[in-house]
């Protein structure tokens, strides 16, 4: 069994303040460029029903440009985690955010529906590379008692980014066309993009994020490790099937509140908008109840969580009205996102440092195969039975998720990646004391 690194983290007030700062600043930015990232990503749903109109395509090859976008994203995670660990977070996250933007923009320029497909795919692998490099950001600017809450408060932005999209693509598509919306977000993406990279922060050093003891030495886990991890690989089967739930509402309910309940593209935008901005708060909390309560005993809450989205699901179903669908997807989205951080706050506290990248890429690739796989067969069976059916699968993949999260580990030590460095007993951090074999 590898041996656990000596505590390493100073009890001293610079080093207290300078990991706060540090943290806090990379929180704004990685928020503000995940907002980014899902603004242009959710824009494609809004303007769906007038691509589809143009191009002549039912809902099945409508689906078909939601999952090459989400096939390539997917290829791209394991890749981009082992460059980001390679060469780090910084020059990736720039490189990424304009190459979307560029992308974002050549949508708007399609003139057929094979380069709108063409195009999807290049934007997928522009943002695949990017969660990777993020998390990677989080590691390096972050200790793993915090990532937790730092986490949450970042993936919030998985929920502001899809619930003020609606808010700013309805109007924009109303007015004029979705062709012109796409070219204007790209550029006031490129713009912010370009801003947030320069006020990134550098990494803290090794000794503070609990990557090296004070001799130097420093990786508990080789890059095989944590490839090999089935506990890893455990964690990415869950989010597989939380994001089945998360990428099939947000490709699909803006075409279900315009084409079944007949709704304005404005009442459908703030519809749309309503759930994912619950999620906003909802993930933050997550994040904060993982590192306050949960960090060593995740089960007793995730599997809850998840059994109870399945519920609300079956409800929204059931729903009479396009409010009462909403109220219905809103709880299942929001008691969903509180235990979705336990998915990322148990292994960005188990995973190394050094290899946070590509251990991050392999859960962020179980999510991504799901947003591949959802909106294609979603529009499937759209075309084939109805919206309810569509729904209704996600209902037996979000109950199947609950069963696979029984055999999630507890904590940190099940991984067999070595302990995460802790302060020494009786300095005090802020944070809550370990418990034996579970605190990162």
């Amino acid at each position: 069994m590898k041996e656990p690194l000596t505590p390493v983290l100073p009890d001293v007030p610079p080093a207290r303040a300078r990991i706060g700062r540090t943290a806090v600043l990379t929180v704004v930015v990685l928020v503000l460029a995940w907002t980014i990232d899902f603004v242009d990503r959710f824009t494609i749903s809004m303007a769906m029903p007038f691509i589809g109109a143009e191009f002549g395509i039912g809902k099945t090859a409508q689906g078909l440009l939601f999952t090459t976008f989400s096939l390539v994203y997917l290829l791209c995670q394991l890749p981009a985690g082992y460059l980001a660990d390679r060469f780090g977070a910084r020059g990736m996250l720039l490189a990424t955010l304009l190459l979307w933007s560029a992308f974002t923009g050549l949508t708007g320029l399609a003139g057929s529906f094979a380069g709108l497909i063409v195009v999807r795919a290049l934007f997928g692998a522009a943002q695949g590379c990017f969660p990777p490099a993020s998390f990677k950001a989080v590691a390096e600017r972050t200790t793993p008692r915090t990532r937790g809450t730092v986490t949450g408060v970042v993936m919030s932005a998985s929920g502001f980014g899809p619930g003020i999209a609606p808010l700013i693509v309805a109007p924009l598509i109303a007015a004029a066309g979705w062709r012109s919306t796409f070219l204007t977000l790209a550029a006031g993406g490129a713009a912010i993009g370009v801003l947030l990279w320069a006020l990134l922060p550098r990494p803290l050093p090794s000794r503070l994020t609990g990557t090296a003891d004070p001799a130097g030495r420093t990786p508990r886990a080789s890059r095989r490790d944590v490839l090999r991890s089935r506990q890893l690989w455990k964690f990415a089967a869950v989010f597989c099937s939380m994001n089945l739930l998360v990428s099939g509402l947000i490709s699909w309910v803006p075409s279900y509140l315009l084409e079944t309940r007949h709704l304005s593209i404005t009442a459908t935008g703030v519809l749309a908008a309503i759930p994912m901005l619950v999620t906003v708060g909802t993930t933050v909390l997550g994040g904060w109840l993982f590192d306050r309560f949960f960090h060593d005993r995740i089960r007793w809450f995730l599997v809850p969580v998840v059994a109870l989205t399945a519920v609300f699901l079956a409800l929204m179903l059931t729903a009479s009205s396009a409010i009462q669908f909403t109220v219905y997807e809103t709880v299942a989205l929001g008691v969903a996102s509180l235990g979705s951080m336990c998915l990322f706050g148990l292994p960005m506290r188990a995973l190394p440092t050094e290899h946070a990248g590509i251990g991050m890429g392999m859960l962020n690739a179980g999510g991504q195969l799901a947003a591949a796989v959802s909106p294609l067969l979603m529009g499937f069976l759209v075309d084939r039975f109805s919206y309810t059916a569509a729904f209704g699968l996600l209902v037996v993949t979000t109950a199947a998720g609950a069963v696979v999260a029984c055999r999630l580990p507890q904590g940190t030590a099940q991984f067999g990646f070595g302990e995460t460095a802790q302060p020494p007993p009786g300095r005090d951090t802020g944070a809550r004391p370990g418990r034996a074999g579970g605190d990162g």
